[in-house]
């Protein structure tokens, strides 16, 4: 087995590190938790780790090593993500460490024209749809509200009426009662101009004694 480090290898391993280095810089603009060293330091691993791949399962099975790489980032990727109440956070972290690992990957196995347009196609989802993805939720978004509140001081009919009285689509998803404590969960749909005014609303009503919401 040859582990020598020749020019085309080199090349993969630099390719990888612009990459992964592109994509982090991204992240890391935009104050992501997997930033500009982490995004670049798994494009690198995976491009590493597929080189290495190659060469020990030369004439064999030279997928042994790199096929483990997909598994071994999707631990990673759960680790990016989040629950804090009813708010679920690093799902678009977890899935641009995915993407970065698949291209380092391409990038290994010196296919540097996928790798790049893999790229591109990336930093388009990351940068320009983010605009379309804003467009859309000012239009149409939803929203996870839960209400707290005692028995007897309000009631899901006065609520449910509110939701009604702004115009917006709802559903109940979970319903409790502990003591005298009514807990209710909605998923709430509506614009973002909308969903702020039923926020706010929310928020003052003297007779709700918790209000969460996450979108």
């Amino acid at each position: 087995m040859d582990f020598t480090l020749d020019l085309p290898t080199a090349g993969r391993l630099l390719a990888a590190l612009v990459i992964g280095g592109i994509i982090g810089s991204e992240r890391e603009y935009r104050s992501k938790a997997a930033g500009f060293r982490t995004m670049t330091l798994i494009c690198l691993g995976s491009a590493t780790f597929t080189i290495l791949s190659l060469r020990l399962g030369a004439g064999s099975s030279p997928d042994r090593i790199a096929s483990n790489i997909v598994t071994g980032i999707g631990f990673l990727g759960a680790g990016a993500i989040f629950k804090d109440g009813i708010t679920i956070s690093g799902l678009t972290t977890a899935t641009s460490i995915w993407v970065t690992a698949s291209l380092g990957m391409a990038a290994g196995a010196g296919r540097l024209g996928l790798a790049a347009m893999g790229l591109g196609l990336a930093l388009v989802v990351l940068a320009a749809f983010e605009r379309l993805q804003e467009l859309i939720d000012n239009i149409h978004q939803k929203r996870s509200y839960r209400f707290q509140f005692s028995h007897g001081q309000s009631s899901r009919t006065d609520l449910e009426t509110t939701l009604r009285r702004f115009g917006v689509k709802f559903r109940l998803r979970q319903m409790t009662r502990e003591a005298d404590i009514v807990s209710c969960l909605y998923d709430v749909w509506g614009s973002a101009r909308v969903l702020g005014e039923l926020s706010d609303f929310f928020v003052d009503a003297r007779d709700i004694r918790v209000v969460e919401y996450s979108t």
